[in-house]
């Protein structure tokens, strides 16, 4: 965990140069939320190569791969705004390249190794959900990894999805829509165009219901 550890405060370190929202919130996602090393964890297993982040936010993600040395580039996909901005800014020297996108009309997507959808698909709507998968499952030559909204586990679910619904009244920059799809849903969509799928907890040390899916070429 040394090394992850390593990449992980490097990654913080980035956004120093950042707005200060941006500079406390990534510092705080790489500090607490279990998906970094779920991630990290999976790429050392098997290096992600190319990668497009779909939805990248504030790009803590893919530069913490980046950081790492388990991606070789990352394209990063969001609305653009101050978090694409940051994500940009932060990612200055590295393979990153910052793409402006509307992901619920996005038509097609360049190959790569792996996509990653990390906590966007349930803040689109169902079917825009579903022809985004099918982009990324055409364009994926490896990989698809998934972490989303689990809507399954009975309470935890429950305090979960209030969460999200609550952030949408002060959260800057966040849509209004909350559609988690079950995850086995997800993982047919996914089985169906030739990928093997496995789906684990992630939501290790805190009260969450997200999961991950690692959808594999066979």
């Amino acid at each position: 965990m040394g090394d992850a550890s390593a990449a992980l405060a490097r990654t913080a370190a980035r956004y120093r140069a950042t707005d200060r929202f941006s500079r406390h919130y990534v510092a705080a996602k790489l500090r607490r939320d279990p998906v970094y090393a779920a991630l990290l964890a999976l790429a050392t297993e098997a290096p992600l190569g190319e990668v497009l982040d779909l939805g990248c936010g504030r790009g803590q993600v893919a530069l913490a791969l980046l950081e790492a040395g388990l991606a070789s580039a990352v394209q990063g996909f969001d609305w653009p705004g101050e978090a694409l901005t940051a994500a940009a800014r932060a990612g200055t020297g590295l393979p990153f390249r910052a793409v402006p996108a509307d992901l619920a009309t996005l038509a097609v997507l360049p190959a790569a190794d792996t996509v990653l959808f990390i906590d966007v698909l349930y803040q689109i709507e169902e079917s825009a959900q579903a022809r985004l998968l099918a982009l990324a499952a055409a364009a994926a030559r490896r990989r698809v990894l998934v972490r989303t909204l689990d809507p399954g586990h009975g309470a935890r679910s429950s305090f979960t999805l209030a969460l999200e619904l609550l952030g949408r009244r002060f959260w800057p920059n966040t849509g209004e829509t909350v559609r988690p799809v079950p995850p086995r849903a997800i993982a047919a969509q996914l089985e169906a165009a030739g990928f093997t799928v496995t789906i684990s907890p992630c939501w290790r040390g805190t009260p969450f219901a997200n999961v991950l899916l690692d959808a594999r070429r066979e």
